[in-house]
């Protein structure tokens, strides 16, 4: 491989063509790690050195891969900037990764296990005792965005632990540093909190659910369900640390809670409905049940999240999602307890009691160092000041967030929502939305062109969404996620041109040595050529949208 297969495409790279695979990593291949690179090997040992049979141990010398981390990298191209050199200017060392900081050695480390090859990402060496081949290459990199960001929804049908784990690892092969950790919803709570044990023991449960679209007449009668428990989070926030990704949670407030209110009725509106009745709710669709705007809900929601801080330490997790989105105002219209609520706070109205709602948490939350983060409903009725925005309905929430002052995440739906469909043809499975292909999502562009430049600082960077509606199992998550992820990685990774000036066809060519990593990897990603006969759900009602979505 060379730094032109290369996938997220690097800003700058040379290689001597004339005398290719010069260096080759073999049995006398050892890991020189400076201080504050000890992680990356650790990295390097567990994945490349188990894919390779190669035992890396310590040590310097002429056959070492040396990790440093270098103030003039870090000044030249920020702390995730790196530069990987096997072009032996270096003398003494076989390879030399140098990072502006841990994580810049990492994305380097990264750069490496693609340059060796797809056989790089396997998990067992599959020829005996051959060596690795590099080309002659130094490759200089950087990110674009600080926030390179995938959401997944573990309610709506749960991921166990070791899948949370793989889509960590399958974040870190493309660069991606944030993991955006759907939490709760109404179809199940999934996260153990220990003051309150129902949570999990009756929210996690739903006794079935619908197959396909909720217009779809199919069920699967089978119970759906399950939780991590706290030392589970732990697991996946260390995990997610040793590969340089952030974990944000979500807890959904103040819609989104029927999970939560089935298990503890007393959170819902209970002067309008019988909220003792309530089960996890088995279909999909903006539900009715939302949380009642009473001191108790308050004080249930900062037990949760002073758990929820615990698990998620500032340190790896600066940003805690809280909701805010799609949440109906008919309950509260028709509760007397609501309406008594918006007359003692004076407010305009149930607008105002949602807003309400996310500011006592946004203000929650920074008074302990940590900064709100929700959809960009949150901006209705005003935002504190250190509060984050997840422009989701399009780009215009981003941009009256930015305009105010507010960072901003961006992840419109219409671009970057990896459930809608990937093509038109009848076999794509479960059709969601509009049409999204490779392509398109190669040419979104996070940075709208109506900010000004101090404004457009505000665009922490992007983030794909994957909601898991009609997503019952892991195959079905990397159907709808790859290839586009990679297209993704490379919108918030690379210096890229615009949008109708980026060369499609040469992310094409690269792809087709990115496939091979995948399939080492195991991701059962959508064929170029369309789904195979085992990804396809023949009679099984989505809802496609036809035309050219909205750019809103």
């Amino acid at each position: 491989m060379t730094p032109a297969d290369l996938i997220p495409a690097p800003r700058s790279s040379e290689c001597r063509a004339d005398s290719p695979g010069c260096f080759s990593l073999d049995e006398r291949t050892s890991l020189d790690a400076a201080p504050g690179t000890g992680g990356v090997a650790r990295w390097l040992r567990a994945a490349v050195g188990t894919a390779t049979g190669l035992p890396l141990p310590d040590g310097a010398g002429p056959h070492a891969v040396r990790l440093r981390i270098s103030a003039d990298v870090e000044r030249e191209l920020g702390p995730e900037g790196y530069r990987l050199s096997t072009d032996g200017s270096v003398a003494d060392v076989a390879v030399l990764i140098e990072g502006g900081s841990a994580a810049g050695v990492f994305w380097g480390a990264q750069t490496l296990r693609q340059l060796l090859g797809p056989d790089a990402f396997r998990r067992a060496p599959i020829t005996a005792g051959r060596d690795w081949d590099l080309p002659l290459v130094t490759v200089e990199d950087a990110p674009r965005f600080p926030w390179r960001g995938l959401m997944l929804d573990v309610s709506r049908h749960f991921t166990p632990k070791d899948g949370v784990l793989r889509y960590l690892d399958l974040l870190a092969a493309h660069k991606l540093n944030v993991f955006h950790f759907h939490l709760t919803d109404d179809q199940g709570w999934r996260v153990e909190i220990k003051r309150f044990p129902k949570l999990t023991e009756v929210g996690a449960w739903r006794a079935r659910t619908k197959y396909g679209h909720r217009a779809s007449e199919l069920w699967d009668e089978k119970p759906h369900g399950g939780f991590y428990t706290q030392d589970d989070i732990r697991e996946i926030v260390a995990y997610a640390a040793e590969r340089h990704i952030s974990v944000v949670p979500e807890i959904d407030i103040p819609g989104h809670s029927q999970a939560a209110i089935a298990a503890y009725p007393e959170l819902g509106n209970t002067d309008v409905i019988d909220t003792t009745r309530l089960s996890v709710w088995d279909t999909w669709g903006v539900n009715p049940n939302v949380l009642a705007p009473t001191d108790n809900t308050l004080r249930f929601y900062e037990g949760v999240l002073e758990e929820i801080l615990e698990l998620f330490p500032a340190k790896t997790s600066p940003f805690v999602h809280i909701g805010g989105d799609e949440c109906p105002k008919d309950q509260w219209k028709a509760s007397p307890a609501a309406q008594a609520r918006i007359k003692e706070l004076g407010l305009s109205g149930e607008d105002g009691l949602q807003s309400w709602f996310i500011r006592h948490f946004d203000r929650w939350l920074a008074d302990r160092g940590r900064r709100a983060i929700g959809w960009d409903e949150i901006l209705e009725g005003g935002l504190a000041p250190g509060a984050a925005v997840s422009s989701w309905r399009g780009y215009a929430g981003g941009i009256e967030a930015a305009r105010a002052g507010h960072d901003v995440v961006m992840c419109p739906e219409q671009q970057v929502y990896l459930d809608h469909r990937q093509a038109a043809g009848p076999d794509e499975p479960m059709p969601i939305g509009y049409v999204r292909t490779l392509e398109d999502v190669y040419r979104f562009e996070p940075v709208p062109p109506q900010l000004t430049e101090a404004e457009a600082r505000h665009v922490l960077g992007t983030q794909a969404n994957v909601w898991t509606e009609v997503m019952q199992d892991q195959a079905r998550v990397d159907y709808q996620v790859f290839p586009r992820l990679a297209a993704f990685a490379e919108v918030a990774w690379s210096a890229l041109p615009a949008p109708a000036a980026r060369d499609f066809a040469d992310f094409e060519r690269r792809m087709r040595s990115h496939y091979p990593r995948l399939d080492a990897l195991g991701v059962a990603y959508r064929p170029p050529g369309g789904p195979l006969p085992w990804q396809r759900r023949p009679g099984v009602l989505g809802r496609p949208i036809d035309g050219s979505p909205p750019n809103v």
